[in-house]
Parts: C-alpha cells; sequence; structure tokens
C-alpha cells in the first residue's frame, strides 16, 4: 500500500489463455500484474484444474494457479470453484496483501451446467478500524439469472456486511444492460469506480474492440481517488477481457 492508498484490481483470466485460445500465458500475466502493485485482486475464471491442459502445456505450473499468481506478492489469496467438468473446475478468487480474516463460497446459480458463485472474503487492514469486506463475482449470461442473481447479492450485504463497513464488489457482471444500477446505488447505496470517475461505464469485452461493459468494481465506505482500464501493452493482448484498476484513500 503506498501513501495510505488501496490499489484494486478486477480481471477475468480467461483461465490463463489469450484472447484467441491458442496460447497459455499465465507466466506473461503474472509479470503484467505484479507491475500493477495492487493490493487486492479480483479474479474470475481462475483455472482450479484442468487434466487435459497440465498434460498439454509443459509452462502449466506445478501448484494451482491462485498459488502461482500469488507467490511472495500476495500471500493471502481464496479461491472458490463455480464451474465443474470432468476434467477439472474453474471459479472466482481474491488474492491479497493482506490477511484474508476469512471467506465463503455462495452458490447463486439456478442451472447445473453454468454454475456462478459470490466469493465474500472479509479483510484486514492496519490503516481501518473496522474490517474491509470484499466480494468477487461472475453472474450470469442469461437477463432473468441475473435478476436472481442480483437479490441474492443484495440479500447476502444486507444479513452480513454492516453498514458503516468498507465494502468492495467486483468481477465481471455481463450486466450490458445496466441492470444492477438501481438496485446496488439505491438499495445498497454502492457506487461504481469507473462511472463515478468517467460518467460512464468501462468497456472491457472483448479486448481487441471493447464494445460491452462487461467489468465494475463497486465501493462504500472509501474514498475513490481514480480508476483505469488497463488497455496499453501487455493487457492488450492477454485475456479477452481488459482489466479495471482502481485507487482508494485510507
Amino acid at each position: 500500500m503506498q501513501d495510505n492508498q488501496l490499489r484494486v484490481l478486477t480481471y477475468n483470466i480467461h483461465k490463463g489463455f489469450s484472447c484467441s485460445n491458442r496460447h497459455f500465458i499465465l507466466h506473461q500475466m503474472r509479470e503484467a500484474l505484479v507491475q500493477t502493485d495492487a493490493d487486492i485482486l479480483f479474479f474470475q475464471e481462475m483455472q482450479g484444474e484442468h487434466k487435459e491442459h497440465e498434460e498439454k502445456h509443459r509452462n502449466w505450473p506445478e501448484c494451482s494457479h491462485s498459488e502461482f499468481l500469488a507467490e511472495e506478492v500476495w500471500p493471502h489469496f481464496a479461491y472458490a470453484k463455480n464451474a465443474v467438468y470432468s476434467v477439472g473446475h474453474h471459479g472466482n478468487a481474491i488474492l491479497s496483501k493482506y490477511p484474508l480474516t476469512s471467506w465463503e463460497n455462495i452458490n447463486v446459480s439456478p442451472f447445473t451446467w453454468a454454475s456462478r458463485s459470490l466469493l465474500h472474503g472479509v479483510i484486514e487492514l492496519p490503516q481501518l478500524a473496522q474490517e474491509l469486506h470484499v466480494i468477487c463475482i461472475h453472474l450470469g449470461l442469461i437477463g432473468m439469472e441475473r435478476r436472481r442473481q442480483f437479490g441474492l447479492l443484495c440479500q447476502r450485504i444486507d444479513e452480513h456486511v454492516p453498514h458503516e463497513a468498507p465494502l468492495i464488489v467486483a468481477g465481471d457482471f455481463n450486466d450490458w444492460t445496466g441492470q444492477a444500477e438501481k438496485r446496488f446505488y439505491q438499495h445498497l447505496g454502492l457506487k461504481e469506480a469507473y462511472r463515478s470517475q468517467h460518467k460512464r461505464y468501462a468497456r472491457t469485452f472483448p479486448t481487441w474492440l471493447p464494445l460491452l461493459q462487461m467489468d465494475r468494481i463497486y465501493f462504500r465506505g472509501l474514498q475513490l481517488q481514480f480508476c483505469d482500464r488497463l488497455t496499453q501493452e501487455p493487457w492488450n493482448r492477454l485475456s479477452d477481457h481488459i482489466p479495471l484498476l482502481a485507487g482508494f484513500a485510507l
């Protein structure tokens, strides 16, 4: 943490593959992520296990991908699977430079074939009197599914996050129709970081021609300093999503 600034990044890492799916680039992703100097990372499509890829790609890490990305930089991390298949699983992950005192994964999908979940963690920051609540999400592709998930997310926050506690909700919302705003702002008092700075949501998908406003960082109880899309080299040749990086004053 630099000068009492908390740096937060959200990124759909496409299971560690390039946007074309032709190259396994988790090593390049890690190099780029370290350069951001982010304190807390919210990941979607984190590969937990894939037996076929493990045999095919010689540079496949021997440890889990969460451990590989976290090594020596983010000592506290949690991975939660939300899609399980015959050769493995993938899901959400939170990496942090500060103690992750607890975490829980909540299934919010009505479909067995497209499992989705909320990864809710609690982080202890030395500069804050209260613990920071963080929720990493990857919501569904169908409008009806997302509306249900928004409701479950609101219920989770109402029941498990003290109103005065600082909170960050970040991830891949798949919300190109803008359903989240009414529920999040009016019901929960959450603001979206990029929109607060630039008067619009960030266009983050696909990387080669970003048109859809998929990725968000919502917050309350913190003072936003900046929020940017990372579109320059090497980000424009990594995942199929563009990451968002935000800074908050503590």
